[in-house]
């Protein structure tokens, strides 16, 4: 079984998502919220973490279920909600479970899978279990959105990403501290179709203390046709494929994929 990215476990992990992927990830907020309004809801979103995707298409009038392994990400979600109009609020419902094997008791005009929670399952069978489950949800004529990255092939081998990546530095934390962040590969699985994944944050205090805090987990990389192929065998026929989040059409040198599929009757 996958370990999930150690979300669940580790709670400074929650502490920090939002100050490194709300700056990083902006770009991909505007066309879940798009594809939510145009849908109508109401809208399944799992691995809904801190609510980075979740609060703007409630802010825009969907009502959403968001589904979560991590307590601590769903406790930072509820802090956030807290703070919005009781209309916002009474769009949200949130649910700590697993992304492969859930039950909410509702059915859905969308379902989404933003930004890699995908790419935790190492394992074929818990993938198919995933897609099922959310097809399951789904009204006929459901879409899903699915995205991953675009696997660049040097990062399957190539020795130099084992070193620590060029830092993105001196993110201001609301405690007052300052956050400086970055990756690397500890190790390369191509048997498996994975690598495992290191994500590290600095984190600065004001008196200059420093503390090194380390994220490790497997990360599975796909290719097109396989993830083509999982859709077909879950019960979805692919609908469009983009290759960034502006809709433009995949090709080579795309950063995403981004499957939009449709549940089959």
């Amino acid at each position: 079984m996958s370990d999930y990215g150690g979300y669940q476990d580790l709670e400074f992990v929650a502490a920090l998502y939002d100050a490194v992927y709300e700056i990083r990830n902006q770009r991909d907020i505007q066309f879940f919220v798009d594809y939510a309004v145009r849908t109508g809801g109401p809208v399944l979103e799992l691995g809904c973490g801190t609510g980075r995707v979740l609060l703007p298409t409630a802010l825009a009038g969907c009502r959403i279920t968001g589904l979560d392994l991590s307590a601590y990400m769903l406790d930072r979600c509820r802090k956030k909600l807290a703070d919005q109009t009781p209309d916002v609020r009474r769009r949200v419902r949130l649910v700590q479970g697993n992304m492969v094997d859930f039950q909410t008791g509702e059915r859905y005009s969308l379902a989404t899978i933003p930004f890699r929670p995908f790419q935790h399952l190492i394992d074929v069978r818990e993938q198919r279990s995933c897609l099922e489950r959310a097809r399951a949800h789904l009204v006929e004529g459901g879409l899903l959105i699915l995205d991953v990255f675009h696997c660049y092939p040097p990062a399957m081998y190539d020795p130099k990403y084992r070193a620590e990546q060029p830092l993105q530095q001196n993110i201001p934390l609301e405690d007052g501290n300052t956050l400086s962040f970055t990756t690397r590969i500890a190790d390369f699985h191509q048997d498996r179709q994975f690598n495992d994944i290191e994500l590290i944050y600095y984190v600065t205090h004001p008196d200059g203390r420093r503390e090194r805090l380390v994220q490790a987990f497997p990360f599975r990389y796909f290719f097109r046709y396989e993830i083509e192929h999982l859709l077909e065998l879950s019960g979805f026929e692919l609908v469009e494929l983009f290759g960034n989040y502006d809709r433009s059409e995949f090709q080579n040198d795309s950063p995403e994929m981004i499957f939009v599929a449709r549940r089959k009757g």
